[in-house]
């Protein structure tokens, strides 16, 4: 199974957790597109560089069987709300691994299953069982 995992890893514990899914998901056998391992080579923040990010990202969610977004509750990383918002339209089921008390309606309404980050690695991707989310909304 090829999965796409959106995520910010901006700051530091962002990078942290992002590094410890990519490791979970490794070890369970998928394979596995992660954009912290992949950004386009230019110069950054140019248009060039600009389109060639989207594109190549673009391109993976569209190969993908899966989306897991990593979900820092209220607050979200723009371009992986895009991501999660571009999955769900092309019928890619999306898992957030929930990593805060709060969720906005948006997100854990329209993704297959809301999950930890340690049910992360024993999520039955094989038949993605929904799961809802039960904590607080936003």
């Amino acid at each position: 199974m090829k999965i796409y995992l959106a995520s910010p890893f901006f700051r530091e514990e962002e990078l942290s957790i992002v590094e410890e899914a990519e490791t979970i998901l490794r070890n369970r056998g998928f394979e596995l597109f992660s954009p912290r391992e992949h950004e386009v080579r230019g110069v950054p923040f140019t248009p060039q560089w600009s389109k060639d990010t989207f594109e190549n990202d673009r391109k993976f969610i569209d190969r993908a069987d899966a989306v897991v977004m990593l979900y820092h509750g209220a607050y979200s990383d723009s371009g992986t709300a895009w991501e999660c918002g571009y999955a769900y339209a092309k019928g890619k089921p999306v898992v957030v691994v929930q990593l805060s008390e709060k969720s906005n309606l948006m997100v854990h309404e329209g993704c297959r299953a809301n999950v930890s980050l340690d049910e992360l690695a024993t999520y039955d991707f094989d038949t993605l069982p929904p799961k809802g989310w039960t904590g607080e909304m936003t």
